[in-house]
């Protein structure tokens, strides 16, 4: 069992910074591929980085390329989501996920563990 807790959202504006992060509880964190997705109003969820359970070869949603990063800290049991050049367009709640060796899967249907998630609003 692993309960997921983000944090680090808020109001920033266009092309600002901001970093979220997912705490995960319980053991062997390095076994899980952890992913992010985002949920805007009136649409559905989709997909925005992972990074598999090895660390190796993250993906991307091509709407974030070159400006998100997804990193993790195996001994602080947290994976980030660092956000730069943020748009409008990146306004929505974000939620990570765990899938226990799992290869950074974008589809959301492959997590087995989900946080509540952290408003992120960006005001252009």
């Amino acid at each position: 069992q692993v309960q997921l807790v983000e944090s680090g959202g808020g109001l920033v504006q266009a092309g600002d910074s901001l970093r979220v992060s997912c705490a995960a509880s319980g053991r062997r964190f390095s076994t899980y591929a952890m992913g992010w997705f985002r949920q805007a109003p009136g649409k559905e969820r989709e997909f925005v980085a992972a990074i598999p359970w090895s660390g190796e070869n993250t993906r991307y949603a091509d709407s974030v390329k070159g400006r998100f990063t997804i990193f993790r800290e195996i001994a602080k049991n947290t994976v980030y989501l660092q956000m730069n050049s943020l748009k409008a367009e990146d306004t929505a709640v974000y939620s990570c996920a765990a899938d226990q060796w799992g290869s950074g899967s974008n589809e959301p249907e492959d997590y087995d563990y989900w946080g509540r998630g952290t408003q992120v609003t960006v005001s252009s």
